[in-house]
């Protein structure tokens, strides 16, 4: 089968190619989610190296443990929650939280794809992306995750439980603080 065909081929049905140890399925798989992880890392993360390495490890421990994974329609949470356990591996492994990115690096700023947009306000855009990606990164971690993984990926209030191994109110009341704490930092910008 070409690699085009690979592109049209249902997410079940390439889960259950991969399993099979279809290479070619399994690099279809990386491919489509590696957006998704990279970016649960980057709204996470304060250092674009250890997106890449987070996002590379994340990667190639789905690809490794695809044959574990029950359920394929659970898929998008259970490589989700790779990802986030090695972030709380990350975590673990320094002593300290992750450094503050610098906001005025411009490598840091993500590029605006909208070529409709004037340049003043991709400008605006790009300069108020930083400045809400610092104040989330000022939030606890477990605040952090909840609302990355509700705002940012769009997951439901129990798979966010699930995935982080907490009751569903703790998850509520968790969006709900990082919530007022990001309107009280940024009701200047918006």
């Amino acid at each position: 089968m070409s690699k085009q065909n690979y592109k049209k081929i249902p997410q079940y049905l390439l889960i259950k190619m991969a399993q099979d140890n279809d290479f070619k399925a399994i690099e279809e798989l990386v491919r489509r989610i590696q957006k998704e992880i990279f970016g649960i890392f980057m709204h996470l993360c304060k250092k674009r190296e250890i997106v890449a390495d987070l996002t590379q490890e994340a990667l190639v421990k789905i690809a490794k443990n695809l044959h574990k994974l029950k359920n394929v329609s659970k898929f998008k949470t259970w490589a989700n929650r790779i990802a986030v356990n090695l972030f709380y591996d990350e975590l673990r492994k320094s002593a300290k939280q992750i450094e503050n990115v610098d906001i005025n690096d411009e490598n840091q700023a993500e590029e605006i794809k909208d070529d409709s947009m004037l340049p003043l306000d991709k400008c605006l855009a790009s300069e108020l992306g930083c400045i809400i990606k610092n104040s989330i990164l000022t939030l606890p971690i477990d605040s952090r995750i909840a609302i990355v993984l509700r705002e940012f990926e769009g997951l439901s209030y129990e798979d966010i439980a699930n995935l982080t191994k907490t009751n569903i109110n703790t998850v509520k009341s968790r969006i709900s603080r990082a919530r007022l704490q990001l309107k009280n930092t940024l009701h200047d910008y918006i």
